[in-house]
């Protein structure tokens, strides 16, 4: 089985360009590795049907019950899960832009305490322990504040499913620094996760610096004998 690496973040923080980064410098170094993003809006339904949550089409981000919306997502997983599985038997390292934690964030920071950790933990089961999806190895958090995500998220390029330059998620930066609060949340309480800082002062980092730090983080987790259970 695959070393299996998660990239995670709030819209914004930079996981897609890390994660193709982290991947061309994994195989300069010899390694057999796959990416694989998520959502999958083009390849699965649940993942189209998620393009369709993400602009609105069953309503603002208040009125869908966030266990409601988290079936999507886990649903685009598991009916990924023989390609996560192929990819896992077939090569060195996955590498995941986005996987389950993405899930628990983004819908746990909708609720308060005590029902945010209720889903928290039921999202864990269903997609680890009902869908039988596998358990990253690492997961790597790109931290960064919501008002300077918006301002990356502002100079993204043209996505596939929306033709808005901002989804539901991205354009509330209240929420986004929600998710970012759940998101240290489950670093902290998890040994398997590395939090790499977006921001040097006020500033944010230049993305070769984060990349060298991000590579840094999966090559002490390479140099481990022994996987964790």
């Amino acid at each position: 089985m695959a070393v299996l690496i998660a990239i995670e973040g709030i819209d914004g923080s930079g996981k897609g360009t890390q994660s193709a980064l982290l991947v061309d410098h994994l195989h300069q170094q010899g390694h057999s590795v796959e990416l694989l993003s998520f959502p999958r809006y083009e390849h699965t339904r649940f993942g189209a049907a998620i393009g369709e949550f993400l602009n609105g089409k069953f309503g603002q981000l208040d009125e869908v019950h966030p266990q409601l919306a988290s079936l999507l997502f886990a649903g685009d997983r598991f009916e990924s899960k023989d390609v996560i599985l192929e990819a896992a038997e077939s090569h060195d390292m996955v590498v995941f832009d986005r996987y389950v934690a993405s899930n628990i964030a983004h819908q746990a920071a909708k609720l308060d305490e005590p029902q945010r950790l209720d889903l928290m933990q039921w999202i864990e089961r269903i997609e680890h322990d009902v869908y039988g999806l596998p358990r990253p190895d690492l997961t790597i958090l790109l931290d960064l504040p919501a008002t300077a995500a918006q301002r990356l998220i502002a100079e993204k390029s043209a996505r596939s499913y929306t033709d808005k330059a901002a989804d539901l998620q991205e354009a509330d930066s209240e929420y986004l620094e929600r998710v970012r609060q759940v998101y240290r949340t489950l670093a902290a309480s998890n040994g398997q996760w590395q939090v790499v800082d977006c921001l040097d002062g006020d500033d944010i980092r230049r993305i070769e610096d984060v990349a060298k730090e991000l590579h840094s983080c999966v090559t002490k987790r390479l140099s481990m004998t022994e996987r964790p259970e």
